[in-house]
């Protein structure tokens, strides 16, 4: 729709001569914007004095086969170029050097950013286009003209910064009130007075109670979420908008919903306003709901607590939050159900990081494994013991700190802590006295003036709201000091915990007693436990953090896969050659050996006659009769081994190589030699070298929590 002509003359429209023949050769460009949709519908005005702009260019000397009108960007806002495409299609025109004047109605139709202006000229005055609204034309190529024009471009993006402020401002004021309208969270409703009530739905309120209720159970979404899909329970939802705007619908539960629910302040009755501020980092240009970020409780612009009924306490939602985030990898990790003792709990002692339960045997056997670097940068294995081990020197630890004379001991401090809190509540009365005593005299200060005299007045009036100001700070911190105070046991609660202490064995082992609940004990009293293997041998070094700071050492052994690992390898050699030299049976050798202390590196606790037949035979030496020692008399195939050969050419135990028979890894058949069977092993130089590579090769270990292969 083109408006009428506006009265202008020629001379007024140029009257410094600016435009040439050689901008007459090419286009004039109208350019049309609008900020919203909303503007193009009621204010129509507007836009008929936009498109009258095509007349302006006919008086300017232009043919309307050569005049544009670029209007994609209607209901599109200036701020940004990003979905503005007649924007992009305009400076594209002026690149290619097809546009000899850019009219506009004012700057700000043009641009709201000084950085897509100053874009726009620098380009306009490369390729000699000229820039007109209705105060006159500009050629940015022109000093003056240049200066204009970014003046101009400022002031269009000032103007926009003003308003937004503005509005922001009020916006805030109002917030600050509690009385900026937001929208509310399942389990709420709006009364026609504005007034937020509990869902009328007596279902839709047991829902949320069930959910809060759930969680402080469960203590983990996973699990709250399980239990609602079993009990087949699902959300309340009020439509927001549309024909049934306010009907209750019911949909099913999801992580998502549980997670927000969980982490929003309104259910505990308060009003907030800034848990979700905007980053300007982050913003996409162009989308204004992008750049949200989370904001602590510190940084929340407004909180008033109790302005609306609450479902559950503001320390029960604090306790959420700190739940949560333990739930989270970066923490401990929630509890879970695996045998697992120590998980989340566990440090590298070499690299610092988290060592992950990993579960073998369908979960009947347990490791901890350090390779979150292998798993993120393909590096190798860090360390890994097996976990039972681990597991029986914490809870023996664990048992000895809830023994009756560790509690004795705790209970002890406790109550010189209570004294100590005693002393410091008698400093705190006296302060509140103290900020009594400064209101009371200040009141009949104030109260002892004559009415008539202000000047007097005033100053005691000020003098009194500043008293009454500290007196009222002075009670909050009081209050805050009082909320991180612990409280302080009763002779009964003393009692009872000296005779629970008594069953903790008990109760550890009971069949009632979950993994999950045997963690649950352990995260109370442990912060953190590092381990550290020394020199890959039997050796690991144990350091328990508790709760409190204390902390223990201690040197525990693991079992190990061969008997080099062994740090007393060497003297348990020397010491079976010494044994071997004074003429002592294979079972007096392993007799000695376990009274002397040494133990085996795996599966058993102690050395038996065929293990030390086997370590004697790795090192060339024999024990009992000629038929027991030579298998020359066998009649072997090419390529054939007996175990114990076989195993000393590998490398490895013997018991390892005849469980590798059982599995199909070795073949094998069995003959009788003096009286007695013995396998025969086959394998030939390939297979030798096969046997090796699977020999050296590192096991793999799955982590069953994540599926990830360790």
């Amino acid at each position: 729709m083109i408006a009428p002509t506006p009265n202008l003359k020629k001379n007024q429209l140029d009257i410094s001569g600016k435009i040439k023949s050689q901008h007459l050769n090419r286009k004039a460009v109208i350019y049309i914007r609008q900020s919203t949709l909303q503007q193009v519908h009621r204010h129509q005005e507007s836009t008929r004095l936009q498109y009258g702009l095509v007349d302006r260019a006919l008086i300017l000397g232009w043919l309307r086969n050569d005049i544009d009108v670029i209007d994609d960007d209607l209901g599109c806002s200036g701020a940004s170029t990003v979905g503005r495409l007649g924007f992009q299609r305009l400076v594209a025109e002026v690149g290619l050097d097809h546009v000899g004047i850019v009219l506009g109605l004012e700057m700000s139709r043009l641009s709201r950013s000084s950085r897509d202006w100053y874009q726009l000229l620098e380009v306009c005055a490369i390729f000699g286009t000229l820039i007109g609204d209705l105060d006159g034309i500009y050629d940015p190529s022109l000093y003056n003209d240049r200066l204009l024009l970014g003046l101009k471009g400022t002031m269009s993006e000032a103007e926009l910064h003003i308003l937004k402020q503005r509005m922001l401002e009020g916006k805030r004021a109002k917030a600050r009130r509690g009385e900026l309208g937001l929208l509310l969270p399942m389990g709420y409703v709006h009364q026609p007075s504005g007034e937020v009530v509990k869902d009328p739905d007596e279902q839709a309120q047991s829902v949320i109670v069930r959910l809060f209720e759930l969680f402080e159970r469960k203590c983990t979404i996973n699990g709250v979420l399980s239990e609602l899909v079993a009990q087949h329970i699902q959300m309340p939802y009020r439509i927001v908008g549309g024909l049934n705007k306010g009907d209750l619908v019911w949909h099913r539960p999801n992580r998502v919903t549980l997670s927000n629910l969980l982490h929003n302040p309104a259910y505990t009755g308060a009003y907030v306003y800034g848990r979700r501020p905007t980053d300007p980092r982050k913003k996409i240009p162009g989308r204004p709901s992008t750049g949200r970020t989370v904001a602590s409780s510190d940084h929340w612009e407004v909180l008033i607590k109790d302005r609306f009924p609450a479902y559950i306490s503001w320390p029960r939602y604090e306790q959420n939050l700190r739940q949560l985030q333990a739930n989270t990898v970066q923490s401990l990790g929630a509890v879970r159900n695996g045998p697992s003792l120590l998980s989340g709990l566990l440090i590298c002692g070499r690299c610092g990081l988290r060592m992950s339960p990993c579960y073998t045997d369908n979960g009947k056997g347990l490791r901890y494994a350090c390779n979150r670097m292998m798993v993120d940068y393909g590096e190798g294995h860090c360390q890994s013991l097996s976990g039972k081990v681990l597991d029986s020197h914490v809870t023996t630890l664990i048992f000895k700190a809830l023994q009756p004379a560790a509690l004795e001991i705790s209970l002890a401090v406790a109550e010189d802590l209570a004294a100590e809190r005693q002393k410091q509540q008698g400093h705190w009365q006296q302060r509140l006295e103290r900020a009594k005593i400064d209101v009371q005299r200040a009141q009949r200060q104030y109260n002892a003036v004559e009415p008539e005299n202000r000047l007097v007045a005033r100053t005691l009036e000020r003098n009194w709201e500043e008293t009454l100001a500290a007196e009222a700070q002075l009670k909050t911190d009081y209050g805050q000091f009082l909320a991180g105070q612990s409280a302080v046991l009763t002779d009964e609660e003393r009692n009872a915990i000296l005779r629970l202490a008594q069953d903790i064995p008990v109760l550890w082992v009971a069949d009632t007693t979950t993994a999950a609940e045997r963690q649950l004990i352990v995260r109370q009293l442990v912060e953190r436990v590092l381990v550290t293997i020394i020199d890959d041998t039997e050796n690991v070094q144990v350091e328990v953090h508790w709760q409190g700071g204390h902390q223990t050492q201690a040197l525990i052994t693991r079992p190990v896969a061969r008997l080099e690992q062994l740090s007393y390898y060497p003297q348990l050699l020397d010491r079976m050659k010494a044994l071997h030299a004074q003429g002592h049976t294979a079972t007096e050798m392993a007799e000695k050996l376990n009274a002397e202390g040494l133990k085996p590196p795996k599966r058993r606790d102690t050395f038996n006659a065929s293990m030390v037949l086997d370590l004697l035979a790795r090192q060339g030496m024999r024990i009992g009769s000629l038929k027991q020692q030579h298998t020359a008399d066998i009649c072997r195939e090419a390529d054939e081994w007996t175990m114990q050969e076989l195993a000393q050419q590998l490398n490895m135990p013997g018991v390892t190589l005849y469980a590798w028979l059982c599995k199909g890894k070795v073949k094998g058949r069995q003959v009788m030699a003096a009286s007695r069977p013995i396998w025969l092993l086959h394998a030939d130089a390939m297979e030798l070298e096969q046997l090796r590579k699977q020999r050296m090769t590192q096991r793999v270990w799955i982590n069953q929590a994540s599926d990830e292969v360790l």
